[in-house]
């Protein structure tokens, strides 16, 4: 059975789509971001397609794709091009599949519906995405508390940004759940940094239990 996830975030710009990009290089997989909001410089796909080097297959296009910078709910109406939540299922393709979210958990897509609550739909294993610094112990906690009230399957944490003494710890003492890998700032961010990081991860038992369960 082909695998996939979705990458969630605790807030705008934690590193989702670095840690998507990431994911679909290491684990060779087709890359989907279903709501896009912003436009500037062709929006994330662009981005993840830039960054990778990506054939075309392996970039699927957005369901929607609105022009302004925020929320989803609120960009659909000023685009006065209505989110048809029904417009958002799983697309078909071959190999793995890396599911990108817009924004947190608990943006709304539409005046009637969360992104949780799709999330619920699609019913997928979730890798949330975190700060590492300063203000992530909340945020995250807040988010793993909703996700585990919807009954929603959290693989684990990554943590974004530079390495903390204190924050992994706690993070997986009060979440219950695995911190599966820091991506430190990568300078210069490109496709062969993040080849190196997935290399690195050989020896993090975490994220080699996360790989073996998602597969089986």
């Amino acid at each position: 059975m082909s695998l996939r996830l979705v990458v969630c975030g605790t807030d705008t710009d934690v590193g989702k789509t670095v840690v998507s990009a990431w994911l679909v290089q290491g684990l060779r997989a087709t890359y989907w971001k279903p709501v896009q909001s912003g436009l500037e410089g062709g929006g994330d796909r662009e981005r993840v397609r830039n960054l990778l080097d990506l054939p075309s297959n392996r970039l699927l296009p957005e369901a929607f794709a609105f022009s302004q910078p925020v929320s989803p709910h609120w960009a659909a109406e000023l685009d006065q091009t209505p989110l048809v939540p029904e417009q958002l299922m799983l697309p078909k393709c071959d190999g793995p599949l890396v599911v990108e979210t817009a924004g947190g958990l608990m943006v709304p897509l539409t005046r009637h519906l969360l992104q949780i609550d799709q999330l619920k739909r699609w019913g997928l294993p979730i890798i949330l995405v975190a700060r590492s610094g300063l203000g992530t112990l909340n945020h995250t906690l807040l988010s793993l508390e909703a996700l585990r009230q919807r009954n929603l399957i959290v693989l684990g944490l990554i943590l974004n940004g530079a390495f903390h003494h204190d924050n992994p710890a706690t993070l997986e003492e009060f979440g219950g759940v695995p911190v599966l890998a820091q991506l430190p700032p990568l300078q210069p961010l490109t496709a062969q940094t993040l080849k190196q990081h997935w290399y690195n991860q050989r020896f993090n038992s975490r994220f080699q239990t996360m790989l073996n369960q998602i597969y089986c």
